[in-house]
């Protein structure tokens, strides 16, 4: 496993950046990713991983699932993160389905 590289974060962060109040939290070398306070994946060795809700697997029927790290539940591979026109649909239709944030 290799940590994620801070330019790979830059460069989702980018890809994002049409969508408002996208924030990340540094977590063991990898990256979560938060769209309006909700978890919505993550960077985990310089791949997007996201949770695979129904809108995202619906959106994306042929995505890859992987392990983000050892032990975790398997998120969907987001294969076109050059579209962000399709990342901004993606995070927009996954938001509702994803679990309000815990608060602490």
């Amino acid at each position: 496993m290799v940590a994620s590289r801070k330019e790979y974060l830059e460069f989702i962060l980018g890809q994002l950046s049409e969508l408002e109040d996208i924030t990340y939290r540094a977590m063991m070398g990898e990256y979560l990713l938060y769209y309006r306070g909700k978890i919505v994946g993550g960077i985990y060795d310089d791949r997007l991983l996201v949770k695979p809700t129904k809108s995202a697997v619906a959106m994306m029927p042929n995505a890859d699932m992987e392990l983000p790290y050892e032990g975790a539940k398997e998120m969907l591979l987001v294969d076109d993160v050059e579209n962000k026109e399709f990342l901004r649909d993606l995070l927009e239709a996954m938001y509702e389905e994803l679990p309000a944030s815990k608060k602490k």
